[in-house]
């Protein structure tokens, strides 16, 4: 047995799941996308892709600053359509079902290829009292039990992990690998996601 079937197999007797990020252009296109693949048991990344749209990275963002970073890796600088089939492979190699994503209905959104996979929102537990046991009991919270300011990724990374020092990157893959962070910070399975899905 050759070690890319070998490697094939462990691959398929786990559960996995994808966390997207996106950064935007000033036009609300689609310019860099991050990918992790985790396992449903652990919450640590196995895999993870970095992709560079072309032309739409030329166009400039409120995050153009962020795309391109010492020590990150692109995996891709391509159009579309080739990003998207070189992430859907991936997506394919792992067997992968569900998405996650920090405030996903932005991502699935701008990312229409993907809508036929299930998707969850992060947001949807890290945001709520009920779920995020690290939220004070003196925060202003809506009758829902969300948080009704400081929610998005970066004050959220900072009261789960107490380091408050934490800055959010806004580089696609390094957002996406931080949400990832913020699931196992939660510590929740992944089946206590279910009340999260957005496209059901």
């Amino acid at each position: 047995m050759n070690n890319e079937v070998s490697e094939k197999a462990i691959i398929m007797k786990k559960n996995y799941f994808a966390v997207i990020d996106t950064e935007t252009t000033w036009n609300d296109k689609v310019m860099s996308i991050g990918i992790v693949i985790s396992d449903d048991v652990s919450f640590e990344s196995v895999d993870k892709k970095y992709y560079i749209l072309t032309p739409e990275c030329k166009s400039g963002g409120m995050y153009s600053y962020a795309m391109l970073m010492k020590d990150i890796k692109v995996d891709l600088k391509s159009t579309r359509s080739a990003v998207m089939q070189s992430l859907i492979g991936t997506l394919q190699d792992y067997n992968i079902k569900y998405i996650f994503a920090y405030n996903a209905s932005f991502d699935y959104k701008h990312l229409p290829e993907l809508q036929n996979y299930v998707w969850y929102d992060i947001m949807k537990l890290a945001a709520y009292k009920q779920y995020n046991k690290r939220i004070p009991e003196s925060a202003e919270c809506y009758s829902t039990g969300r948080l009704k300011r400081n929610y998005g990724v970066e004050p959220i990374m900072q009261l789960l992990s107490g380091k408050y020092s934490y800055s959010e990157t806004h580089n696609a893959i390094c957002d996406a690998v931080d949400e990832l962070k913020i699931m196992k910070l939660l510590g929740y399975t992944i089946d206590k996601y279910a009340c999260a899905q957005i496209n059901a």
